[in-house]
């Protein structure tokens, strides 16, 4: 098993990004909570990972801090979650935020993520009871990405939000309340909270 990398951050392309490891590029996929505290490429960085081995082939994740990586496979135990859902969990809330969920059983947060529905929701709030790590909030724990959005950052959110599930339509609405000089990484979280409180 992979269970960490330390290498250079190549490639963000939310919510992907591509690490040089001793020459070979590693392809994982982040939640937004891990992306949001992501060097600037050209950085070293290192991830806690999970390697997923399925019939159409092997898929790497990459997580900032155990806990997310702990959250993240105990999502994977639930009948019907696979790992786009999870990723889309811990992207729409913090651990924080999700143990309160779950601890308040609050299916109202839960809907409101892409492709969870108030069953699914019922289902994820009954058996993530007892299970969550009591979690610090992830910190930004490497160099904050530079201020100054390059002239793709756009392109780079609706793409992100398109990967965590939204539609065109909606993730272009979300969009539209963000400022002109919005890096990547703080254009998809105000749009995620845009898109939590109803669009």
């Amino acid at each position: 098993m992979i269970g960490r990398l330390t290498g250079i951050l190549l490639e963000k392309t939310p919510p992907q990004i591509l690490i040089d490891v001793a020459g070979i590029g590693y392809e994982l996929d982040v939640p937004m909570s891990t992306f949001y505290v992501l060097p600037a490429t050209g950085e070293k960085l290192s991830l806690h990972t999970h390697l997923a081995i399925r019939e159409d082939g092997h898929f790497l994740y990459g997580f900032a801090t155990p806990d997310e990586r702990a959250t993240f496979r105990q999502l994977l135990k639930i009948s019907g979650v696979g790992a786009k859902m999870a990723l889309a969990v811990l992207s729409g809330l913090t651990i924080g935020e999700l143990a309160q969920a779950v601890a308040l059983q609050e299916t109202g947060r839960l809907v409101k993520i892409p492709g969870i529905g108030k069953k699914t929701a019922e289902r994820l709030l009954l058996e993530l009871r007892g299970k969550l790590a009591r979690a610090a909030p992830t910190t930004a724990v490497y160099a904050p990405t530079p201020a100054g959005a390059p002239p793709d950052a756009r392109i780079d959110i609706l793409n992100a939000l398109i990967g965590l599930g939204y539609n065109e339509r909606e993730a272009a609405g979300a969009m539209k309340a963000l400022p002109a000089e919005v890096t990547v990484a703080e254009g998809i979280r105000l749009a995620l909270r845009q898109l939590a409180r109803g669009g």
